[in-house]
């Protein structure tokens, strides 16, 4: 899984041998999951083992920060109950949402062709002086991302992911300035760091 740290970041995969070097790309959409712990009952009283909360430490911990660091939504969901299983499907449905996402896709897209910008075709793939003019944001939002970045302990990469993705929330929105409500949201998507 080590391995997948520099293509996630750089979007090319670069293999060296030695005479050559080859590079492919390899921009990708990363989507894991895993359980919170080897036995997956973490948080469950009932059936947690005797282990508990260790074992789940030492279960996540198998993901390095550096990998985590580039997974840019982060969410914790509880276990599904049978009465979960009966609700009524949700108002929104897929094609619903799917739509709503190319939209902001074409957005973004033409965005970028507008500025002129090689290789830069959606928010996932701004990075310095690009994202820097696209991610305006009200001073207030600034203020709670800053206070959110120390009380998360991001890395520069961490912050300018979180940046990233408001932008992407503030398009879903309708929203040409990243507000609180946006940055609010993004910061909410990162886990805080496991301390031992």
């Amino acid at each position: 899984m080590e391995a997948l740290r520099q293509p996630i970041e750089s979007g090319e995969t670069v293999v060296a041998r030695a005479n050559a070097h080859a590079r492919y790309p390899s921009r990708v959409q990363l989507v894991a999951a895993m359980n919170p712990c080897k036995c997956g009952h973490l948080g469950d009283p009932a059936m947690a083992c005797s282990r508990a909360p260790n074992c789940g430490l030492d279960y996540q911990a198998r993901i390095s920060g550096p990998m985590l660091d580039r997974i840019d939504v982060q969410i914790e969901l509880p276990a599904v109950s049978a009465a979960d299983l009966s609700l009524p499907p949700a108002s929104e449905g897929s094609a619903e949402v799917g739509a709503r996402i190319a939209a902001v896709r074409a957005l973004q897209a033409e965005r970028y062709r507008a500025l002129d910008v090689e290789g830069v075709r959606l928010n996932a793939h701004a990075d310095g002086d690009v994202l820097d003019g696209v991610a305006q944001m009200s001073a207030s939002a600034r203020s709670l991302l800053l206070k959110a970045s120390e009380a998360l302990r991001l890395s520069a990469r961490g912050y300018h992911r979180v940046l990233r993705l408001a932008r992407t929330i503030a398009d879903l929105d309708g929203c040409e300035e990243i507000g609180d409500t946006q940055i609010a949201e993004a910061t909410s998507y990162r886990r805080a760091p496991i301390l031992r």
